[in-house]
């Protein structure tokens, strides 16, 4: 439905990329309200903004993945998050087999709690912290970069790569001709490629010859015929998706949780006493903060209706699920983070064919390093003299938290 259509949806013309990524929720609680369904000018794109029609395009057979234009500038192809058939069948294949939970229960604690403890040690005794930047995200990418085979990438440096491909993937804006309107915003993503692809490539050099339980080695060989490898221009666009969205989505989850948390400091004690509740308080942290807010895409194979309105064939819709997972129609005060709001099923790993490959190994990272966290500094507090500011549309998380502690 597009604002000539509708012109009650004019106010859509005045909605800016800074006020999405500044605050997005003022404009989706609109769209949910009056239009669930809607073309949104800034996106040069339908946006579907309800749980409802954001299941429905995820699953039904009548859409298929596609990336969105400043996905694939970022990414390439082909990127798992944007292709279908025996590719996407090819690329799952590829990465889903180290991300079975029987195989994640078998190391992911060894793999994830001595790093926390490590990042911990640097300053439980400190009484401050910034535990963005100095425990979730480093948890979160140092967890999956060992996963890879990166552990020879220091930690800042895989920090750094993520935000640049996310401020590429989100450069999503356009002009009045559909064209880009920053083409100079994707500069940092091609140069964060560069860097990756200088460190990377030489590693798959090693691996091609000489195998090894890392995951990106698998990648190149299992399912193949002996002495081949797939090729390592395939598989790059997936290395890419995995070093923007599966490094932040941990980090951003557990940080929004703990901001959650203290916003209900008698939630905040029943977790810390009780760390079976964790897990709990990290699917509301995902539902209330989603960390990947509106990033993924779906076309349409054929005319369809939608939400009453009617798509031609080859019509792109965006698909926020950071919105659907604060639908009224689905939660009561969704604004609000409450750890015993009843389980209902939640979108932040998105739906169909297409959800996050991750979930169980993301959150068995959060949950890990929250265990970690609250047991070596029970009586965690935010620092209430510093705010917190959340940042993003496409990736979502807060910049910053600082906390205190007695000592």
């Amino acid at each position: 439905m597009t604002t000539t259509e509708r012109p009650d949806l004019a106010w859509l013309n005045d909605v800016t990329m800074t006020e999405l990524e500044r605050n997005p929720y003022r404009a989706y609680e609109r769209l949910r309200a009056e239009a669930p369904l809607a073309y949104v000018p800034v996106l040069g794109s339908y946006v579907a903004s309800t749980a409802e029609v954001c299941r429905e395009v995820a699953t039904s057979p009548d859409f298929e993945a596609v990336i969105t234009p400043a996905g694939g500038r970022t990414f390439g192809h082909p990127a798992i998050i944007g292709v279908n058939g025996d590719i996407h069948a090819d690329l799952r294949s590829m990465v889903e087999p180290a991300l079975q939970p029987v195989e994640v229960d078998r190391w992911i604690d060894d793999l994830v709690r001595p790093i926390a403890r490590r990042y911990l040690e640097r300053f439980e005794n400190d009484g401050q912290a910034e535990l963005v930047a100095q425990y979730c995200e480093p948890v979160s990418v140092r967890s999956l970069g060992d996963l890879l085979g990166l552990q020879d990438v220091e930690s800042d440096k895989l920090r750094e790569w993520f935000a640049k491909l996310s401020r590429s993937f989100t450069n999503a804006a356009v002009d009045e001709n559909g064209e880009f309107a920053n083409p100079e915003g994707f500069a940092e993503g091609d140069q964060a490629k560069a860097e990756i692809r200088a460190i990377v490539d030489p590693l798959i050099d090693r691996w091609i010859e000489h195998p090894d339980d890392s995951a990106i080695s698998h990648w190149l060989h299992d399912g193949m015929p002996p002495g081949q490898t797939r090729d390592r221009e395939y598989i790059y666009p997936t290395i890419y998706v995995y070093l923007l969205g599966a490094m932040q989505e941990p980090g951003h989850g557990m940080a929004s949780t703990l901001v959650g948390l203290f916003s209900r400091p008698e939630q905040l004690e029943e977790v810390v006493d009780d760390p079976a509740l964790i897990p709990r308080a990290i699917s509301e942290g995902l539902r209330w903060t989603s960390p990947i807010w509106s990033a993924t895409a779906r076309i349409s194979t054929k005319p369809v209706t939608i939400a009453g309105v009617d798509l031609p064939e080859g019509t792109p819709v965006m698909l926020s699920y950071g919105s659907a997972n604060h639908d009224t129609g689905q939660y009561e005060a969704p604004s609000t983070y409450d750890l015993h709001r009843p389980p209902l099923p939640h979108l932040a790993f998105g739906a169909g064919n297409h959800a996050c490959a991750g979930i169980y190994f993301a959150n068995h990272v959060m949950r890990i390093a929250l265990e970690e966290l609250f047991e070596a500094i029970p009586n965690l507090e935010r620092d209430t003299r510093e705010g917190v500011e959340f940042w993003g549309w496409g990736f979502r998380g807060p910049t910053s938290l600082h906390v205190t502690w007695e000592v």
